[in-house]
C-alpha cells in the first residue's frame, strides 16, 4: 500500500523515551492527517545528511533558487505516536520539474512474507528538507554522551570502557 504526501504541513523526526533506550521516529501531518514510521537512529542521521547535501547540490546547480527560512520546529511529536511500520529502506530524489524532493520510504521486508510492504512517499520543498535536516541533527546529538576515551555512548549509570582495560568510567 502507498500513502503519498505532496507538500505536507510538517515532516520531522522526533524520539520516545531516555537516552540510550530512544525509540526513533518519522512523523507527516498533512491537513487531519496524522502518519508514523518508526525509524533507527542510523536511518535519521543518514537521510539528514544526504538531504543537506542534495540542498547543497540543488544551490550550486540553480545559483538563483529561493529557499525560504522556515521557523525551528521544536515542539514534540504529536500524540498518538502509533508506527504504522519500521522503515527498511529509503529513496531520496530531486525532481528538476516541481522543484521538489522526493523521499519514499519502504516497509522492513518480513522474509516470510510474499505480500508487497508498505511504502511512504514524500515530496517536500528545499526550506522543509533543510529544516527536517537542523531538527534531526539535533534530535541525534540529544542522546548520550561520548567516552572521551573510546567514543562509545555514556549509560548514565557509567559504561565499561575497553580503552580503560574494563574500568567503569
Amino acid at each position: 500500500m502507498k500513502h503519498e504526501f505532496t507538500r505536507p504541513e510538517r515532516f520531522v523526526s522526533g524520539t520516545v523515551g531516555e537516552p540510550g533506550e530512544r525509540a526513533f521516529y518519522l512523523q507527516v501531518r498533512s491537513n487531519s492527517r496524522l502518519f508514523s514510521v518508526a525509524v533507527e537512529k542510523a536511518q535519521v542521521q543518514a537521510m539528514s545528511a544526504r538531504l543537506e547535501v542534495m540542498i547543497a547540490e540543488v544551490r550550486k546547480a540553480n545559483p538563483l533558487i529561493a529557499i525560504e527560512k522556515l521557523p525551528i520546529d521544536d515542539t514534540s511529536l504529536e500524540s498518538p505516536i502509533e508506527a504504522e511500520f519500521q522503515i527498511g529502506a529509503m529513496s531520496l530524489a530531486w525532481d528538476e520539474e516541481s522543484k521538489l524532493i522526493c523521499i519514499e520510504l519502504f516497509e522492513l521486508e518480513d522474509d516470510e512474507e510474499e505480500s508487497e510492504g508498505e511504502v511512504v512517499e514524500l515530496n517536500i520543498s528545499l526550506a522543509v528538507a533543510a529544516a527536517f535536516a537542523a531538527r534531526s541533527k539535533a534530535v541525534v546529538n540529544a542522546g548520550r554522551l561520548p567516552c572521551p576515551f573510546c567514543g562509545i555512548p555514556i549509560d548514565p549509570r557509567g559504561h565499561l570502557c575497553p580503552r580503560a582495560n574494563g574500568y567503569r568510567r
